[in-house]
């Protein structure tokens, strides 16, 4: 079955290494330059797919040459693109990431198309048909906070349908407005900013467990090079993080989606997805950009041996 991944399309264009932004018009030679699909639906997207999944992404781009540039790219990488729509008189949301020698990335964004998401773009069926369908960035895609498409993803989890969520931003309004969707979904899987943020606290065990309390399944916390937290009604499970050279970390989060959601349409028990997602995450780490060194499910895999 399909995975629908529904939210935030990104193009990323992305330089490493950058120690400084150079004065006036100088120019600094790096050793490379990368655009990619990104943001918490396509950059999932790309990566679901690499990992073997069907995937359907759903969502709004401009009508202009970076919207064709991420078709392309997507549909290159094997993702049924038909969910987009074109939007004439928004630009394609975009980022220009200047990754630091240590991995570190900061950037410059336009949020573009992505602000016009609305529930009126979702085929209710779409969701119901799917094995799983991922929100990538509902703190962005706003407008799918409406009672509509919350009944649409109810009745698709009612069909069997599985209901993950992942944010996209860290500015506090934004993460906390994303709380009114958790009643509606299963796995909600933000970083550890985001989810100190959404509750106000500074432990990530108890800001699980008052995500956790808001009504999802569970709640899977990532914690950058200390791995991540899962918690469930039955307690709070520690996965490690797994040793590599990290080159660059954008992306990183929706490679941890991808790879437990790949573990859930594998018939893999919650630990276990969580610990595919931590894989997918270190292989993602190792290159630049949001689908770096993605091959395949197997050579993932293979670093949990």
């Amino acid at each position: 079955m399909a995975v629908v991944t529904l939210g935030v399309h990104i193009v990323d264009v992305l330089a490493r290494p950058v120690e400084a932004i150079p004065q006036g018009q100088d120019t600094v030679l790096v050793d490379q330059i990368r655009m990619t699909a990104a943001g918490s639906a396509a950059g999932t997207a790309v990566d679901l797919a690499k990992l073997g999944n069907e995937v359907i992404s759903v969502g709004a781009i401009g009508d202009d040459e970076l919207g064709d540039l991420l078709v392309a790219v997507m549909t290159r990488h094997g993702v049924d693109v038909s969910g987009l729509v074109r939007r004439t008189g928004d630009q394609t949301s975009a980022t220009i990431l200047p990754i630091r020698p240590d991995g570190g990335r900061p950037s410059f964004h336009v949020p573009g198309a992505n602000l016009t998401v609305t529930a009126s773009i979702v085929d209710p069926g779409l969701l119901t048909a799917a094995g799983a369908v991922h929100l990538g960035g509902p703190d962005v895609t706003f407008g799918l906070n409406d009672p509509a498409f919350f009944d649409a993803l109810e009745a698709a989890r009612a069909s069997g349908t599985v209901v993950t969520m992942d944010l996209l931003s860290n500015m506090p309004d934004l993460v906390k407005g994303a709380a009114a969707f958790l009643p509606h979904v299963d796995y909600f899987l933000p970083n550890e900013e985001q989810a100190l943020m959404m509750t106000g606290t500074g432990d990530p065990v108890l800001a699980a467990r008052k995500l956790l309390a808001e009504g999802p399944r569970a709640v899977l916390i990532t914690l950058g090079e200390h791995g991540s937290l899962v918690a469930t009604t039955d307690g709070v499970e520690r996965i490690p993080a797994i040793e590599v050279d990290v080159v660059d970390t954008t992306g990183c989060g929706d490679a941890y989606c991808a790879g437990f959601i790949t573990g859930l349409m594998n018939d893999r028990d919650l630990g276990e997805a969580a610990r595919w997602g931590t894989a997918a995450a270190a292989t993602v780490a190792q290159g630049l950009g949001s689908d770096a060194c993605l091959t395949g499910l197997d050579a993932v895999l293979a670093l949990l041996d």
